[in-house]
């Protein structure tokens, strides 16, 4: 597995993905199969990735174990996040302005852009950005 840096071209949203290889990421793109992690747009392109060596020592895993073991951590992420954090959707960059600077001490969660989430960082407000994996059914 490797991990790329993905750019929304919607909403300027800058995020990592998992691909196999660099042509599965090309191909899952032009599919329409990778969306963006703020307003699900479908239209997503590459972007500059930081390089990234590992050394292995002991037993591998799989790819498919791997991506397994992957979507199961995003699950228990998603989990914790909804059910510790208060959902405030589109409202996200005024409810952590109106946390921050009250000094509140409450969770939330929710969409921003890139250009309002550079801009809560620049006023000191430190935000992060999950992959928000879609339920099976």
């Amino acid at each position: 597995m490797i991990v790329l840096s993905l750019s929304c071209k919607k909403c300027d949203n800058e995020f990592e993905g998992w691909f196999s290889s660099h042509q599965s990421c090309e191909k899952q793109i032009k599919k329409g199969m990778v969306e963006c992690t703020i307003c699900n747009s479908k239209k997503i392109e590459k972007s500059l990735s930081k390089p990234n060596v590992a050394v292995h020592k002991g037993k591998s895993t799989s790819q498919n174990e791997a991506s397994k073991i992957l979507r199961s951590k995003l699950k228990e992420l998603k989990t914790f996040v909804k059910d510790n954090c208060e959902y405030v959707g589109d409202q996200f960059p005024y409810e952590a302005r109106r946390i921050h600077y009250d000094k509140l001490n409450k969770p939330i969660y929710g969409h921003a852009t890139k250009k309002e989430a550079d801009e809560l960082k620049e006023e000191g407000i430190e935000t992060t950005s999950i992959p928000w994996i879609k339920e099976e059914n």
